[in-house]
């Protein structure tokens, strides 16, 4: 669920500064939220949250792997990103999203998972991504034959793509026991018109958009809708594909981010999203072990309440 390559962020907008473009993403939005960290609270459990249709607990951080995954079949290319997967499952992560959008991330999930003998430990979600009854089938069976599984626990109809025809495959799979539960997805504010009547009407299980201390859309309409229609939420792009580390490079975090166990700026922007409570999980994507475990410290400690948040958001506003 990454914005395409060809899709400006703010931050690369000619003639915009970084100051000018924190306030362009901050100021539409009203609060503003954090997460606990990893170090200085290593022994605390993970933060879970409930899947509202089935009452089961998720660790509320999980791993996203777009682009980051999409690698070749060298050990060398590959080490990394088994190391990246190895850390996960020790530091108490299980859910990973993915996509056949992605590349060969299925392929090389299905393979490390499969070396490291993890599978039982996970949740796996992916997505349908194409049009057709028959297509989206061969499709789905092939990312069950990549990722190595005869079930997934979660498939989404990636990017709203021929949601009714997907979906109707997706319950009758469901009644099946193929898949355990299914939902929809988008990484675009323009798209949250769609995703709102989809809540309303079509009984997901789980939605995934996306949201950020940046990109608050989501708090006006979406998380509260799917908090009271019982559907889960996936959150992508909570770095805004990593503008907010551009915006804020050089800067230290502040020294009261310690009241809610916050120990990096990538904490910082993941408990933004984790001091939501209508947020299941939240999916940052990285290949990099270091930034794997400064990820899963977002789900320990304290969260910050509303006046914390709004802190946060102003001092964000002004640097």
């Amino acid at each position: 669920m990454q914005q395409p390559r060809n899709t400006p962020t703010p931050a690369s907008r000619p003639g915009i500064s970084r100051r000018s473009a924190l306030k362009l993403l901050l100021g539409a939005g009203a609060t503003l939220a954090l997460k606990s960290p990893g170090v200085a609270s290593a022994g605390a459990a993970q933060l879970e949250r409930v899947i509202p249709r089935a009452r089961e607990t998720l660790p509320a951080v999980g791993l996203g792997t777009a682009r980051a995954f999409d690698v070749g079949t060298s050990a060398k290319a590959r080490a990394p990103l088994k190391e990246v997967l190895r850390s996960f499952v020790a530091l108490g992560g299980s859910t990973i999203d993915t996509s056949p959008m992605y590349g060969n991330a299925e392929t090389v999930i299905g393979d490390l998972t499969a070396q490291l003998g993890v599978r039982p430990s996970l949740f796996l979600a992916t997505k349908v991504w194409t049009r057709g009854r028959e297509s989206g089938i061969r499709q789905m069976e092939r990312s069950m034959q990549r990722l190595r599984t005869d079930r997934i626990e979660l498939m989404q109809v990636h990017n709203l793509v021929d949601w009714r025809t997907q979906l109707d495959t997706l319950r009758q799979w469901k009644s099946a026991g193929r898949i355990r539960y299914l939902g929809v997805t988008h990484y675009r504010v323009d798209a949250f018109d769609d995703l709102e009547r989809l809540i309303k009407t079509e009984s997901l299980d789980f939605v995934q958009l996306n949201y950020s201390i940046a990109t608050r859309e989501a708090e006006q309409r979406l998380l509260p809708l799917s908090r009271d229609a019982g559907t889960a939420v996936l959150v992508n792009r909570p770095f805004e594909a990593g503008f907010l580390f551009r915006a804020v490079r050089g800067k230290p975090v502040p020294s009261w981010a310690a009241e809610f166990d916050c120990q990096s700026w990538g904490q910082f922007f993941l408990k933004y999203v984790l001091s939501e409570p209508a947020v299941t999980c939240v999916i940052p994507a990285t290949s990099k072990p270091q930034h794997l475990a400064d990820n899963m410290g977002a789900g320990r400690g304290r969260l910050p309440a509303a006046r914390m948040r709004k802190r946060m958001w102003q001092y964000l506003e002004q640097l």
